[in-house]
């Protein structure tokens, strides 16, 4: 049987500390491949502050493309109108991988998991996917709703100070990112006049 880890997100910008955290549960895990899917309307984000999905996916492309134990998929983009949400997509992948014996690894961060309540019908994602938490140091499990613990695998990652709002806000205020993203994303943002 195949084993697919699943990341989605927005990637508005992907970043170094997603490479390393989809690297990590893939060899930990075992997995076959890690299937990027950029969201194309996240249902739980502030729309004002999410770039249109093209930027992104092309982005995704960039950052995640060139590894040949990565896909990026548009499978949100082309196959569901309106929001993103992950049960739909989950649905999808079954439908699309049919043919095959795969298991899915739904890869999310410890803080979704305290928002897992308010996601569209979670008890059906539980059945759809292995829920793989990534859990920083410092977070507390007290915050998630009861019955959840039991039906997710935890995978303790390092404290990695990067994220997406980080890298918007430095952009914005003319500072650098080289540190925090590929040198091919620096230059996508740089030449499409992202964040601005």
């Amino acid at each position: 049987m195949k084993r697919y880890g699943i990341f989605g997100g927005t990637f508005n910008p992907p970043h170094l500390a997603h490479s390393v955290l989809a690297e990590k549960v893939r060899k930990e895990l075992n997995l076959d491949k890690v299937i990027f899917i950029p969201s194309a309307v996240p249902p739980l984000k502030d729309e004002k502050e999410v770039l249109e999905i093209r930027h992104r996916l092309e982005m995704a492309k960039i950052a995640f493309g060139n590894n040949p134990d990565y896909e990026v998929s548009e499978i949100e983009i082309n196959n569901l109108n309106g929001k993103s949400y992950t049960v739909d997509t989950l649905l999808c992948l079954h439908e699309l991988y049919k043919k095959e014996q795969v298991k899915f690894y739904l890869i999310i961060g410890a803080d979704s998991l305290i928002d897992f309540p308010k996601w569209k019908n979670p008890e059906k994602i539980f059945e759809l996917a292995e829920v793989v938490i990534l859990n920083r140091p410092g977070f507390s499990k007290e915050k998630i709703k009861s019955g959840y613990l039991e039906k997710v695998r935890f995978i303790d990652t390092e404290l990695l100070d990067i994220s997406s709002t980080m890298i918007r806000e430095k952009v914005r205020n003319n500072k650098s990112i080289k540190s925090l993203v590929l040198p091919e994303i620096e230059k996508y943002i740089t030449q499409n006049n992202l964040y601005k």
